[in-house]
């Protein structure tokens, strides 16, 4: 299961990573986000040598949502070398995910 990460922690878990991380954005109340949840935690047990997969719930964590300028949920992001590197919003099937975020998981 994909680690919590906070706004406290995001700098240290996010942008000092040495390698690719994923970071899903979501909320409880969030019907889409609960449908994704599962399917960024398989990606997260599947590449997890290659990847961080992380989640932070945007309620919980608000500083971090609003320096991305997160307004739409579910919202997933990879973070490499402290940048954004690739962005994808909305629930998406494992395969469709697994394609956006191919060069990162090789």
């Amino acid at each position: 299961m994909a680690q919590q990460v906070t706004d406290a922690t995001f700098s240290d878990e996010v942008l000092r990573s040495d390698k690719p991380v994923i970071v899903d954005f979501w909320a409880e109340w969030c019907g889409p986000c609960r449908m994704v949840g599962p399917v960024v935690d398989q990606i997260g047990e599947e590449y997890g040598d290659k990847v961080k997969v992380l989640k932070l719930d945007v309620e919980n964590n608000p500083a971090t949502a609003m320096k991305y300028g997160i307004t739409s949920i579910p919202a997933i992001y990879v973070f490499k070398d402290g940048e954004v590197a690739k962005q994808t919003v909305g629930a998406r099937p494992k395969a469709a995910l697994e394609q956006e975020f191919a060069e990162f998981l090789k």
